[in-house]
């Protein structure tokens, strides 16, 4: 029944009707728009921050000065701080060395310093860790003979530097994930981080006082992810503490080589940047579209007028484009969180 006064149009209730699914449906497609799109802007913000460590970040608070010696045919370098509070035990992967994780110095010739390393010794030193290096005796770690060597070694270098009784935690890479994971069944470490490695937990006897295991991982690479997850539970289910850090893909940007790599200046950074995005090595956004390794971004660079300081610097480009797509790579990006893991377990 019609109202007193009300003035009804016959087409008033159909136009409602199209406003009101006009708006609905405008704001069904921003919610759409928000959850394609949120993760990746999220991801990206997080990347952002967690770049924000340059490499000359500790350049006032720690400075490189190693000693290297060789001990029984095996190479080992080392630093201490003032006042050490723990000691570090670092495992390279396949293919590296001892050399990689410190600054070329007077006190290390050889030394090469890659980015993402170096920063992860830096990182320990600020925070008091003494930090041993060891170089396998072949391209990758071997689990026989070489985990008794180590160990010896480690045993060894923390008595004669009076450091025996201050607690023990490791970080292996890769191969040298692996190695330490096996090393734990040896020595008593307080914790150990396992980087882009699911460790040997499949071929070794754990019990509940093994030490309390990190896992830091890139989950691009799905099938270690998911053996790290089947040994995640494995542990937990044998009473250890265990927890994981993911490693997303981060963006590159005109400055970041710079930002990352001693010896590369904005100009140089800013070019390479340029020359990833003609070759479309890159996509719109920064993020590599291919691993390093499978990139033809050397002889792009070859082929370019752009000339590097120095061409041993290639090798910290590689390390820090596939440390970009976050496949396989060592990583300094999370070290904050890795040596909370240490200190949590130091009492």
């Amino acid at each position: 029944m019609w109202k007193r006064g009300h003035k009804w149009r016959a087409w008033d209730g159909p136009q409602k009707c199209r406003v009101t699914i006009s708006i609905m449906s405008l704001i069904l497609m921003i919610l759409v728009l928000r959850l394609l799109f949120c993760d990746d802007g999220e991801k990206t913000r997080s990347s952002f921050g967690l770049l924000k460590q340059k490499w000359n970040s500790f350049d006032s608070l720690v400075q490189f000065h190693p000693t290297v010696e060789v001990q029984n045919g095996t190479e080992l370098i080392w630093q201490i701080p003032d006042a050490p509070k723990a000691v570090l035990f670092l495992a390279h992967g396949c293919s590296c060395r001892s050399v990689n994780f410190w600054d070329r110095s007077s006190t290390c010739p050889n030394c090469i310093g890659l980015p993402e390393d170096r920063l992860i010794v830096l990182h320990a030193l600020s925070r008091k860790f003494a930090v041993l290096t060891i170089s396998s005796a072949g391209r990758c770690w071997t689990f026989g003979k070489e985990k008794f060597i180590v160990k010896d070694i480690i045993k060894w270098w923390s008595e004669k530097n009076k450091l025996q009784r201050l607690p023990l935690v490791a970080l292996g890479v890769s191969s040298g994930g692996y190695f330490v994971s096996a090393l734990a069944t040896e020595l008593k470490f307080s914790s150990i981080t396992l980087m882009i490695a699911e460790g040997l937990f499949d071929q070794m006897d754990i019990t509940g006082d093994y030490a309390p295991t990190l896992f830091v991982h890139m989950p691009k690479d799905q099938p270690r992810q998911q053996k790290i997850h089947e040994n995640l539970e494995v542990l937990r289910n044998k009473g250890v503490d265990v927890a994981e850090i993911e490693c997303k893909e981060v963006p590159l940007s005109p400055h970041i080589l710079a930002d990352r790599i001693p010896g590369i200046g904005q100009t140089v950074s800013a070019k390479l940047f340029e020359l990833f995005q003609d070759k479309g090595f890159v996509d719109s956004n920064g993020y590599m579209k291919n691993d390093a390794r499978a990139t033809r971004w050397k002889q792009a660079l070859r082929e370019s007028n752009i000339h590097l300081p120095d061409q041993h610097l290639s090798q910290h480009i590689k390390e820090e484009l596939n440390l970009a797509f976050a496949y396989h790579e060592m990583t300094s990006l999370h070290s904050e969180e890795i040596f909370k893991w240490f200190e949590s377990h130091m009492s």
